[in-house]
């Protein structure tokens, strides 16, 4: 992912201008890679080193959810409706 990329998605998501480690950034930058890497791994279906990259990929993105559920659950459902997530 190009670091262009990664600063469309901080800006889109940031709670405030220096906002880089809000929960909502990281679901989105981990949304991007998970995008990107099944798109790889329907090509490579032998990649199984991607493949558990992905599943580490979606385990901590699906932690980071369970969390903001647990302590904001207005700021979560806004986040799975922007990016498009099924819960």
């Amino acid at each position: 992912m190009d670091s262009s990329v990664k600063a469309t998605i901080k800006q889109e998501y940031q709670q405030h201008v220096k906002d880089t480690g809000s929960v909502e950034v990281q679901v989105a930058l981990l949304s991007k890679r998970i995008q990107d890497l099944t798109a790889h791994l329907q090509s490579h279906k032998a990649d199984h080193n991607s493949r558990r990259g992905l599943i580490v990929m979606v385990s901590k993105r699906r932690r980071l959810l369970d969390y903001l559920r647990s302590t904001e659950l207005g700021r979560y459902q806004k986040l799975i409706e922007r990016l498009g997530l099924r819960r």
